[in-house]
């Protein structure tokens, strides 16, 4: 009710300057030290999507958050908020049965990532993305930088992911 309210405050200021607001998924998709989550299914993004109904309010449909989340079918999800998707993170999880889960390769873990990105192209809109997180890959390991965003890790992950986007490309019979 909270981020409905904020919604409502700061969504009408947002149009009037045409910007796009998206709100990023709770990481991780459930309660930690006390604290309730928001934003880790289709229920919630029905609910804050509907709180403000104006394009200016979207999502960031980041993979790995949401993947991290057994009950989500990521392509599934794609494909039905892809009309309010103004950003994506592409990562990936791979999932314990205890309900933990860790980073993955971009294309190697429980996600559906080619999936996710065809759903994300059928929708015909130009969403930016990033890779998000990267493994350590060369001298990644002596940069002195943000853990978990490793440069040489991450262009690996970018390439992946513009590999796959311009082979589903090709396939649409988009690319020569």
């Amino acid at each position: 009710q909270n981020y409905r309210r904020f919604l409502q405050e700061v969504v009408p200021a947002a149009e009037d300057l045409g910007m796009r607001l998206c709100v990023h998924p709770d990481d991780p998709p459930r309660d930690i030290l006390g604290l309730p989550r928001i934003v880790s299914d289709a229920e919630d993004i029905d609910f804050l999507l509907a709180a403000v109904d104006s394009p200016a309010n979207g999502l960031t449909f980041c993979t790995g958050s949401l993947g991290a989340n057994p009950a989500n079918d990521l392509p599934a999800m794609a494909r039905r908020y892809a009309h309010r998707v103004h950003f994506a993170h592409l990562r990936n999880v791979r999932k314990d049965p205890d309900g933990s889960f860790e980073e993955a390769a971009h294309l190697e873990g429980d996600a559906d990532i080619p999936a996710v990105l065809m759903a994300l192209l059928e929708a015909g809109r130009d969403i930016p993305f990033r890779p998000d997180h990267g493994h350590e890959l060369l001298d990644d390991a002596a940069r002195q930088t943000h853990p978990g965003y490793p440069l040489v890790g991450r262009l690996r992950g970018l390439a992946e992911l513009r590999g796959v986007i311009a082979g589903l490309r090709h396939a649409r019979g988009e690319l020569g």
